[in-house]
């Protein structure tokens, strides 16, 4: 992930539509891809054709994968913004 996304947090979305959603969890798979992460992006289903209750369960994995792994920080907030959206995934 780049430099620009990690100072995101300085501006945290705080809400998500299913949209902004499936932009992140995109970008965390092709994240996840180009540092050589498949378990990760094993974890995480395409956003375009899951359903709500398969990117929660993915998101959830994803995160318990992740923490024990701090170098991955990045896109670990990445998918901390998006867990605190799911509710509006409808």
């Amino acid at each position: 992930m780049t430099n620009e996304n990690q100072n995101e947090t300085l501006r945290w979305p705080t809400r998500l539509d299913r949209g902004g959603i499936r932009q992140r969890l995109t970008l965390v798979r092709e994240a996840a891809a180009s540092e050589k992460l498949p378990e990760l992006a094993a974890l995480l289903p395409d956003p375009a054709s899951a359903t709500p209750a398969e990117i929660g369960a993915g998101v959830v994995a994803a995160l318990s994968w992740l923490q024990d792994k701090p170098q991955h920080q990045a896109i670990t907030l990445q998918l901390q913004m998006v867990a605190m959206n799911l509710k509006n995934l409808k």
